[in-house]
């Protein structure tokens, strides 16, 4: 059985490819099609702490998708290696020290259970609002507060947020003009975002505290900047405020852990943890091969023989405790890319530094000799201490992951037996581990733009026609160029998001009926508070992923709109104006169309 810990056991990256004493923190190495690992760069190549074969060699002029040296524990058919055993325990717990080695077997033969208790998973899944003192953004912050949703609000002016929000708002005191205001710790449990911030526009003749004269909207007063320029506001605060936020709200495609993305490699720092750590014969390796992933680019390979000798019969890689442990809250769970064998592997998760402990683990099962993408859902991990599941653990919480670790194992848990286990040789290439979110995915990121954003530099446009923000944007310091070039940076981020461009604002009340529109070619008004709403149902829709639009109410500006505070409209439901949405339009595409000759 595996007395030692079927949770934790792993493998040592065992080819000339791959330096096993390298740093457990993750790197990135950029790829091309004649490159290879670089750890292959080095002369003499550098041996891995286990060395199987003399014939393993690093292969510099050419890449071979075959481990051409063989491993040595043919099934049945060699005894226990002490010397293996003590490289593994070195391998992971560093230098051995006598002492701490006895007191290690001691504490293993006489604790049933890990001794470290796990905290238990805190709640999140906060709604920041940036820009909340606006008059879209202290909207959003109402309805959000009466929906019951957690809030958390961005601004530069601690007084005047808590006067106009409450005492007890949670309140990030923050600049996006300056990245060094936005400190990490800042966003944890921040799962999605409004951004109603905005350039401030007001009266050349200036204007009433509570800006009055700026809340009818431009189209009455002479307008000039205030305060930080557009490019500060509109593209350097967005592309400051993307990159806070990002590793708090997650990334369409996912965050990649290890493997290929965009020419470049993402490794972890591997070794075998196998049945010799209970006396058995098992031996795997974990190598880079440079071309034999799924479209001949780099990938790894989780190799080796397993075999029931002295009771043994599992194999399994794990990482080394990573530097700083991964924050995957904002994922539903983890996907390997790997060509399958037919057989049910182990994937476990630890959450813990100590070395045998719980492991949350979920088994899968592989096609032969398909690339296939698996799925693993958090909700699915279960806590397993020396193959058996612990009942009494804490949920996974996915906040503070430290390792991960592969397994081939005749054991299942609590006794059971993998169906699929065969003695011998195996092999598992993976080219990609990675998070994932899961459908329906919604946007996590919802920013509030405005209508005419492409119109400035559109050809053959009648200018004269158009709203005064169009007309005026060299004047005002090119306000709709670095909004148009702030919704680029947000659509090239990879974070879902929605981006909703009112027309002129107005403090009317919600209610009216509306008309959505994409490619930046309609005029009109719309009242604030229905932004606010139309920016909280976006978060919730899947309609409205990565869409980007216009929207304005069917009322004209010379009709004022008013509503029965004793009959008030009836709430809308949204998703009857975004399922008519259509990805990729968002006006630019005019931009791309030669000039009307005159």
């Amino acid at each position: 059985m595996e007395c030692f810990n079927s949770t934790k056991l792993s493998s040592p990256c065992t080819s000339s490819i791959l330096n096993l004493q390298g740093s457990s923190s993750l790197v990135c190495n950029k790829f091309s099609k004649n490159s290879v690992h670089p750890w292959l760069l080095s002369s003499p190549p550098p041996k891995p702490f286990f060395q199987l074969d003399d014939r393993l060699q690093c292969r510099q002029k050419s890449a071979h998708r075959t481990y051409r040296g063989p491993i040595l524990a043919e099934a049945g058919k060699q005894g226990w290696d002490l010397g293996r055993f003590l490289k593994t325990l070195y391998f992971f717990n560093g230098p051995p020290s006598p002492s701490k080695f006895f007191e290690f077997l001691i504490e293993k033969l006489s604790s049933p259970s890990p001794s470290e208790p796990k905290k238990s998973m805190e709640s999140s899944g906060i709604v920041l609002v940036v820009g909340a003192t606006g008059g879209v953004g202290r909207r959003v912050v109402d309805v959000l507060q009466k929906k019951g949703l957690p809030v958390r609000v961005l601004a530069r002016n601690e007084e005047k947020a808590r006067k106009m929000l409450g005492p007890d708002i949670d309140l990030i005191i923050g600049d996006i003009t300056k990245e060094s205001t936005l400190l990490p710790e800042y966003f944890k449990g921040v799962r999605k975002v409004i951004n109603a911030a905005s350039v401030i526009v007001g009266p050349k003749e200036g204007d009433t505290p509570e800006r009055a004269k700026y809340s009818q909207g431009i189209k009455f007063f002479e307008p000039e900047i205030k305060g930080d320029s557009p490019e500060m506001v509109e593209f350097v605060g967005m592309r400051n405020l993307i990159n806070a936020v990002k590793g708090s709200v997650g990334l369409r495609n996912g965050k990649l852990l290890f493997g290929c993305e965009d020419n470049g490699f993402r490794d972890l720092a591997w070794g075998a943890l196998d049945d010799v750590v209970m006396g058995g014969v098992s031996e795997s390796a974990f190598i880079i091969d440079t071309t034999g992933g799924e479209k001949g680019g780099p990938a790894g390979l989780f190799k080796g023989v397993v075999s029931t000798t002295n009771n043994g019969g599992f194999t399994s890689i794990r990482t080394k405790n990573f530097s700083v442990p991964e924050d995957l809250s904002s994922y539903d769970g983890l996907e390997l890319r790997l060509k399958g064998d037919g057989r049910r592997y182990k994937l476990i998760v630890r959450t813990s530094r100590d070395w045998d402990t719980v492991g949350y683990t979920a088994s899968f099962d592989t096609t032969e000799g398909q690339w296939q993408s698996i799925r693993l859902p958090f909700s699915s991990f279960v806590p397993v201490f020396r193959a058996r599941t612990v009942s009494d653990a804490p949920p996974f919480d996915p906040r503070s992951i430290v390792s991960l670790q592969l397994m081939f194992s005749k054991f299942e848990y609590d006794g059971k037996l993998n169906p699929t286990f065969v003695e011998g040789p195996f092999q598992l290439p993976v080219s990609s581990i990675r998070t994932f979110i899961k459908d329906p995915v919604t946007p996590r990121f919802v920013h509030v733009s405005s209508a005419g954003v492409t119109r400035p530099d559109r050809p053959g446009l009648d200018l004269s026609k158009q709203p005064p923000a169009v007309r005026l944007n060299k004047e005002l310091d090119f306000i709709l160029t670095f909004k148009l070039k702030g919704e680029d940076l947000i659509r090239e981020s990879g974070i879902p998001y929605a981006i909703v461009r009112p027309c002129a604002l107005t403090e009317e009340p919600a209610g009216a009926d509306l008309i959505f529109d994409q490619g930046d070619n309609i005029t009109g008004k719309i009242s604030r508070e229905e932004i606010a709403r139309i920016c909280i149902a976006a978060l919730e829709s899947p309609y409205a992923l990565d869409k980007t639009f216009e929207v304005k109410s069917v009322i004209p500006f010379s009709e004022p709109f008013t509503v029965d505070p004793e009959n008030p409209p009836q709430e809308k439901d949204y998703d009857i104006y975004f399922k008519d949405l259509k990805d990729g339009i968002t006006g630019k595409e005019l931009l791309e169309q030669s000039p009307v000759p005159v």
